[in-house]
């Protein structure tokens, strides 16, 4: 019989994390899904060829017996907490799962002895605001407790590498989107509204914040191979940027989602949706990921739109 190797994935009941699954299942490996208690039971429901385990990411004792137990290849720590507009009123709760759960699964894999290859996303709101495409040498800036639990969690994964010597890269991931997201994100929450507006459940106004700041989207399919690929040629203790080197208004997003509406939507500013630190521009350079692993986002933005605003329709 061959020796199948496990895959562990935390958070796996989220959103790249139930992509990633997807990816998965076309692994010859054994797949382990961690989730919060309580939380995920439908994405698990959903998955049945993969062991599950609940477990909280700040419990270091079970999170180590999980890593002895389960004995993985490869671990993609997916679990976190993911908002920035959110982390401005949960920046405790930001903080601690962030950080605090990534030091609980690196001493986890270092008390063990793991021999893993891991993948630790971050977030490329980590980087100083700049008007041009961003690479892996900038200036890091945390402007939102969001980022601020993301600059700890990329220094925690570089000293586990470097010195711990666990193989382990940090994937600085710009904005990605697609089905399943939550909807508190811009481009989900707007296809949900569509949905429901065409459903006869809403009326046919959906209300807007600030619409000229520019983001590299990536769809969350592309995103999770993107974790994969670094899984497997990335150079440990270093960060690669996953975006696709464009960057599109948030107007755009709007106006590609709401022109694929059934019915005709209504759109209103809403001054109560702007952020307090919100940055005009944050684009990527995915050349380095590119150089280390080949990988490319094959999902045209149109796509992604298009595939996302189906999902909220079967959900409507």
């Amino acid at each position: 019989m061959t020796h199948r190797p496990t895959i562990l994935v935390t958070g796996a009941a989220g959103f790249a994390g139930s992509h990633l699954l997807d990816l998965l299942a076309e692994a010859p490996a054994r797949v382990v899904a961690l989730r919060k208690p309580g939380v995920g039971a439908e994405t698990q429901a959903a998955y049945p060829a993969v062991t599950w385990m609940e477990i909280d990411l700040l419990d270091r004792d079970a999170m180590r017996r999980t890593v002895g137990d389960v004995a993985p290849a490869e671990v993609y720590h997916l679990a976190g907490a993911p908002h920035v507009g959110q982390s401005w009123s949960a920046a405790t709760e930001t903080l601690a799962v962030n950080v605090m759960g990534t030091h609980a699964l690196l001493e986890a894999l270092r008390l063990e002895g793991a021999q893993s290859r891991l993948v630790v996303p971050s977030s490329a709101y980590v980087y100083r605001p700049s008007d041009r495409a961003l690479t892996e040498g900038d200036a890091l800036e945390a402007t939102n407790p969001y980022a601020i639990s993301k600059v700890a969690t990329e220094l925690a994964v570089v000293r586990a590498a470097r010195v711990d010597g666990l193989h382990a890269v940090v994937a600085r991931s710009f904005n990605h989107i697609g089905p399943r997201q939550d909807p508190s994100f811009f481009a989900s929450g707007v296809a949900r509204q569509v949905a429901l507006i065409e459903a006869g459940r809403l009326e046919p106004v959906i209300r807007v914040g600030n619409l000229e700041s520019r983001r590299d989207f990536t769809d969350v399919r592309d995103t999770v191979r993107a974790y994969r690929a670094l899984a497997e040629h990335a150079t440990p203790g270093r960060a690669y940027n996953v975006c696709s080197g464009h960057a599109h208004r948030m107007r755009d997003l709007l106006d590609g989602i709401v022109a694929l509406a059934r019915v005709t939507v209504v759109v209103q500013p809403d001054p109560g949706r702007f952020r307090p630190n919100d940055t005009p521009l944050l684009l990527g350079d995915p050349s380095l990921i590119r150089q280390a692993t080949g990988w490319e986002p094959r999902v045209p933005i149109e796509q992604t739109l298009h595939d996302l605003l189906d999902y909220w329709r079967r959900a409507a």
